[in-house]
């Protein structure tokens, strides 16, 4: 089992950064891929970034490539996403999402374990 939780949401103006974590427990974090995905209001979730379980591999969507970067610390068992030159369209609730894997993925239905989420709203 995996839990995880997300800190690090809140308020910024467009142009801004920053950076959410995402704590997990238990002892197969260093063997689980990590992903972020993010949902705004009326829409479905959507793939935002992913890591492999040894931090060598990172993946991003289209529309944050270049502007966030994903990364992990196994020996704290935390991912972060930072994320700069933040626009309005970023608004959503960020997810952490796991699964016990050496690879990365996209695709949400691939996870096992998700944390509550945690709002980002970014302001014009």
């Amino acid at each position: 089992q995996v839990q995880l939780t997300e800190s690090g949401g809140g308020l910024v103006q467009a142009g801004g950064s920053l950076r959410l974590s995402c704590a997990a427990s238990g002892s197969t974090f260093s063997s689980s891929a990590m992903g972020w995905f993010r949902q705004a209001p009326g829409k479905e979730r959507e793939f935002v970034s992913t890591i492999s379980w040894s931090g060598s591999f990172t993946t991003y969507a289209d529309s944050v490539e270049g502007r966030f970067t994903i990364s992990r610390d196994n020996a704290k068992n935390t991912v972060y996403l930072q994320m700069n030159s933040l626009k309005p369209e970023d608004t959503a609730v960020y997810y952490c999402a796991a699964y016990k894997g050496w690879g990365t993925s996209s695709q949400a239905r691939t996870y096992d374990y998700w944390g509550q989420g945690t709002q980002v709203t970014v302001s014009s």
